[in-house]
């Protein structure tokens, strides 16, 4: 009678170690998701699902200290299934592609990005009843930065909501902007990246979309709510003093032959946005940085 209350304990104390040993490597990633959750401006508190299409990108000592396709090809599509078939696709450009290379840490590098919604279910020519709408509620873009001094920088940090980003005649509801609608999506033609630290190598943008997406097609009482994470990094060369700088003292140069003095990331930093619709609202925060937005309609 007394084996099965010794090996329950047996099992018991067993079990205490597993969570012992697991424990700590649980509660990091919670709250990794957490400071996650709290970088997105403006996201609500009710329950919502999060979908993450693409790692943070970690820079390595390799020959290429941060890869970036953004940087080899000019541009570059990230997508998310937000439901089965149902994708939203983030696309980053550079304005000119042929001269990322020149992306220095003190020269403008101007991008521009669109984000728009495929439902793979239908045609898609199919008629909006047809398909599963998709809104975007809330945009946020934060970055951080690689430096080789060793310093993390986050030089922006922006949210807005979408419809004050489009002209006035797009399509939108409480829920906010519509992205599959005939119109496209959203838009952002040109905004630009300023002065960064000047030992800066690599910096990643993180995007985070709150949308609210549909469940069965043309039926408002199916929509759910989710955040959606794109990370996109990209290659900072070094300017010619800094490069000159590093072959006259002989110091050692890898990779993007990255050298010069760390900064202390308080330079200032800034994008500034043109589109073709309505001036928006969008809030920037972080020291010394800010989206300036002009509008032409």
């Amino acid at each position: 009678m007394s084996t099965t209350p010794r090996r329950r304990a047996r099992r018991v104390a067993a079990f205490a170690a597993l969570i012992a040993l697991v424990g700590p490597a649980t509660l990091t990633g919670c709250s990794q998701v957490v400071d996650a959750f709290n970088a997105f401006q403006g996201q609500t508190s009710g329950a919502q699902s999060v979908v993450v299409s693409t790692p943070a990108p970690q820079s390595s000592t390799g020959s290429m200290p941060f890869d970036s396709q953004f940087t080899y090809d000019g541009s570059v599509s990230l997508s998310s299934e937000v439901a089965d078939g149902l994708e939203v696709r983030l696309d980053v450009w550079a304005v000119d592609p042929k001269r990322t290379a020149e992306w220095t840490a003190s020269n403008e590098k101007q991008l521009g990005f669109a984000v728009n919604v495929y439902d793979h279910r239908v045609d898609e020519k199919a008629v909006l009843t047809q398909k599963r709408r998709v809104y975007l509620s809330s945009i946020s873009v934060t970055s951080q930065t690689a430096q080789s001094g060793g310093q993390v920088s986050n030089p922006f940090q922006f949210s807005a909501d979408p419809r004050t980003l489009v002209p006035t005649d797009t399509q939108r509801s409480d829920r906010g902007l519509l992205l599959n609608s005939y119109q496209g999506g959203l838009l952002v033609p040109t905004t630009s990246i300023r002065q960064l630290p000047s030992d800066s190598y690599g910096i990643t943008l993180e995007f985070a979309l709150n949308v609210w997406v549909e469940g069965a097609a043309n039926t408002d009482t199916s929509f759910s709510q989710q955040t959606v994470y794109q990370y996109l990094p990209i290659a900072i060369y070094p300017d010619q003093a800094q490069q000159s700088g590093t072959s006259q003292t002989g110091g050692q140069q890898s990779g993007w032959n990255q050298g010069g003095t760390s900064s202390s990331g308080d330079q200032q930093s800034s994008w500034n946005q043109g589109t073709s619709g309505q001036q928006g609202a969008g809030t920037g925060t972080g020291q010394d940085s800010g989206w300036n937005q002009g509008a032409n309609g």
